[in-house]
């Protein structure tokens, strides 16, 4: 009886029972992601039209050149594969994609593109692998952490005027700018790098890809939550002699992790559209610095004003927390949007323009 498994590289493709395996451990693949992984490892070597995607994979419904794209993108990242160097998928600008990389579907050898492409494949198939994916993790770490170093400027600088406006201007009122800017902007560049590290360092876990994202954002935010209020202590305890100890924390960074992990989860793996990635993180990230308010914690609003209300010398206020009630719980949902949204939309527009270009 005929095989439908296909075999290259460290991965086997199970035509049958509808499963990627990467060195026997399960690769989580929407379903129609797979069909077109399917389409292309069945003809490797052969240019599959934009248009053949569309009627095989699609089943004839219209679909914009984004949804192919995305898919494409998605099977890449799974893969360990690069659109810039690829082993695997190579994009043929404006007309569709190829298989570039030999295929054994059971014990045959099926089509080879060209005996150089195998002497490379054969030569690289054990290093080439663990260097791509260690680069493109890299990579996902840089990039998030641009994100969240957006988020902390944006933040510091509304902090920043915020308090400015109980200064009485001048030098004062721009040091306060530039002091808190500096602070968030710290505090959201520590954030991202261990939240996004956590999250591409969990990829390797036989896991659901969803269970893994949390869990490693999880992670990472416990760890660099845990660090940074050590440090934040520490630096009171040596200028000042005493300090606040309900400052943002471990607690505080394991659940924003969480929110961080959910939302590239969702734009990574269940939508193609901006739109919906942004408004998900958003959401995600929001709800959960609501609650990290709501069971006592505090984002960097809430100990700021913490820290003021513990020295009534101290020169900063936010005028913000002057405001009711509801103030920590808008402030706390406005830095966890914020977080998660300019993560998640770094990862998307800084990742898709590579893609964009060759489709």
């Amino acid at each position: 009886m005929a095989t439908c498994q296909y075999r290259f590289a460290q991965f086997m493709v199970d035509a049958a029972e509808r499963r990627l395996w990467h060195d026997g451990l399960a690769v989580e693949v929407n379903a129609r992601y797979l069909d077109a992984l399917l389409l292309l490892v069945r003809e490797p070597g052969v240019l599959i039209s934009k248009e053949r995607f569309f009627a095989e994979v699609w089943g004839g419904v219209p679909v914009t050149d984004e949804a192919l794209t995305q898919c494409v993108r998605t099977l890449r990242r799974q893969l360990g594969d690069s659109a810039t160097a690829p082993r695997f998928i190579e994009t043929v600008p404006k007309h569709g994609y190829r298989f570039i990389a030999q295929v054994r579907h059971g014990t045959e050898v099926l089509d080879p593109v060209s005996p150089a492409a195998i002497a490379q494949e054969s030569t690289h198939s054990a290093i080439q692998p663990l260097t791509t994916a260690w680069t493109q993790r890299l990579l996902f770490v840089a990039t998030a952490t641009l994100g969240g170093a957006a988020a902390g400027l944006v933040g510091g600088l509304c902090y920043g005027f915020l308090a400015a406006q109980s200064m009485e201007g001048g030098a004062g009122a721009l040091s306060v700018v530039l002091v808190l800017m500096s602070v968030c902007l710290t505090v959201a560049l520590l954030g991202a790098v261990g939240v996004s590290a956590g999250i591409a360092l969990s990829n390797s876990l036989p896991l659901h890809a969803g269970l893994r994202s949390v869990l490693g954002g999880a992670v990472g935010g416990l760890l660099v939550g845990g660090f940074v209020k050590l440090l934040g202590l520490d630096a009171l305890q040596l200028f000042i002699g005493q300090g606040p100890r309900d400052l943002t924390g471990a607690s505080e960074g394991l659940l924003l992790g969480a929110a961080v992990g959910l939302s590239v989860w969702w734009s990574r793996y269940v939508s193609p559209q901006l739109k919906r990635q942004l408004s998900i993180a958003a959401l995600c990230g929001a709800t959960a610095a609501m609650l990290i308010v709501l069971l006592g914690g505090r984002l960097m609003g809430g100990s700021l004003a913490l820290i003021t209300a513990n020295y009534p010398d101290a020169q900063l206020r936010l005028l913000m927390f002057a405001e009711g009630m509801w103030a920590p719980y808008v402030s706390a949902a406005l830095e966890g949007a914020l977080f998660c949204t300019f993560i998640v939309g770094a990862l998307t527009w800084i990742s898709a323009p590579q893609e964009r270009r060759r489709a």
